[in-house]
């Protein structure tokens, strides 16, 4: 099995007569078939596009025909767009979502969509990660029975097995960082608002942003600069001007395993010309967390209301009645697990006075954290998550060690990326890099600076089952 080539290397050969955006789509959908749908049952890709490979494409595009996947909570015309749930497969997508546009805009074949947790993990805190009631259980695509992270599982999955070269993921807290760490590929959520939400079914205004899925950091820049209409992040990945990087000791997962990887990335660092600063941040509270999880069913309780207005009929018009129909449909959408989250949501309501204070206080704890950790630095480094774990239908995430990088730049709304650093138990597991709100040029230039020094090489997945 021929993994599909990197984004760069597929334009060129698109150009230069060497490939066809027929023939790329053509291999990837063979690739789908052996190890997504048989063989490995990888089961990342919910639903293949109509008419793939008799679209015509502009050579000169950006993406020149490029075949990529979006998940499945992105509206795409001839998808799903289901985030997962039985309860929206009545109710088509009739309109491509702005980031749709964009990337159709720029020569994108968009061939797939790909599974994901259910309502991007939003649903029950015994919700497992990669699995909806569309599209089953992801897998991943180096031990078949671990995880492949959520709630973008089947972008990370198909991206990293090499299905194609460019997935769209989405993130509220974790989303792309997390299924990118454990499936060993590259994942960017960019700062919140820089790529347009417009067809996202949404959990948070305030938090939500997609993101880019590659193989090596220069692609993943190169889908971004698409679909945030912005130019130089491609060039910020060659950038080799010194920078000062902050480590954070306390974004180590307390895996053994993982935590040693990025003591040797660090030690590897210093012989650089970047410069090392340890800093000192103190990990979020319980109170905190709590916050962040009520501030994000407050905003579910409205956006999904104001979503499904306009996506579905009347009837569909609510978070309630989405709730009513996974009670009708106990047998499909609750066989593993409830809806207790969607249940406190209706019991929170929206963006009400209590909302306010508990987003007043995440907000300020965020803001601090990341003031503090970015004073004389331009970026923080940290370990993402150890190895990942046995899926266990029905019993939840065991997410084991993992560090708590991603939660202050999900709330200030600042970008995040990761890059593979390393195997654990024969499993990837990935550095975290942040930066400042709409400082990306700064957060590519450190990842890509990363991935050299780290030198691995696109990571090629074991397919153990």
């Amino acid at each position: 099995m021929v993994f599909a080539r990197s984004a760069v290397d597929s334009i060129s050969d698109l150009r230069t007569a060497l490939a066809s955006p027929a023939s790329l789509a053509a291999q990837a959908i063979d690739r789908i078939e052996q190890i997504d749908a048989t063989g490995y049952e990888l089961n990342s890709v919910m639903a293949l596009a109509p008419n793939i490979a008799t679209r015509e494409f502009d050579l000169d595009s950006p993406l020149a025909g490029l075949p990529i996947v979006v998940k499945d909570n992105i509206e795409a015309v001839g998808l799903p767009g289901t985030a997962g749930s039985m309860a929206l497969l009545d109710h088509p997508v009739v309109k491509d979502s702005e980031l749709v546009k964009r990337l159709r805009a720029a020569g994108a074949n968009i061939i797939a969509a790909t599974n994901l947790s259910e309502w991007a993990n939003i649903r029950s805190t015994s919700s497992t990660s990669g699995w909806s009631a569309v599209g089953g259980l992801t897998a991943n695509p180096w031990i078949h029975k671990h995880s492949a992270g959520g709630s973008s599982s089947g972008s990370g999955a198909a991206v990293a097995a090499g299905l194609v070269t460019l997935a769209v993921g989405t993130e509220t807290d974790g989303s792309i960082i997390c299924p990118a760490s454990l499936n060993g590929c590259v994942g960017i959520k960019p700062t919140v608002g820089s790529v347009p939400t417009q067809g996202v079914i949404p959990i948070s205004a305030n938090q939500d942003s997609p993101g880019s899925m590659a193989r090596s950091v220069k692609d993943a820049a190169l889908l971004l600069e698409i679909m945030s209409a912005t130019n130089g992040l491609v060039a910020a990945s060659d950038d080799t001007r010194p920078l000062r990087i902050g480590v954070v000791a306390s974004w180590l997962t307390g895996h053994s395993g993982t935590d040693a990887v990025f003591d040797a990335l660090i030690t590897a660092l210093s012989t650089t010309n970047a410069t090392l600063i340890d800093i000192d941040l103190k990990a979020p509270s319980d109170e905190t967390g709590n916050d962040e999880y009520e501030v994000l069913l407050h905003e579910l309780f409205d956006d999904m209301g104001a979503y499904l207005t306009v996506r579905a009929d009347t009837t569909l018009k609510s978070l309630a009645d989405v709730v009513a129909f996974n009670r009708a449909h106990k047998e499909s959408e609750m066989a593993h697990f409830a809806q207790e989250l969607f249940d406190k949501a209706l019991t929170l309501g929206g963006r009400n006075g209590a909302y306010q204070a508990k987003r007043a206080r995440n907000l300020a704890w965020a803001q601090k954290t990341l003031s503090k950790g970015l004073a004389d630095v331009d970026v923080l480094i940290g370990a993402t998550y150890s190895p990942a774990w046995v899926s266990t239908l029905g019993k939840g995430d065991d997410y084991g060690d993992n560090s708590w990088i991603t939660m202050a730049p999900a709330i200030s709304g600042a970008p995040i990326g990761t890059v593979p650093m390393g195997i654990v138990e024969g499993l990837p597991v990935g550095v975290g890099v942040v930066a400042r709100s709409h400082d990306e040029l700064r957060l590519i230039t450190a990842l890509a600076q990363i991935e050299r020094v780290l030198d691995l090489g696109v990571l090629t997945p074991t397919f153990k089952k």
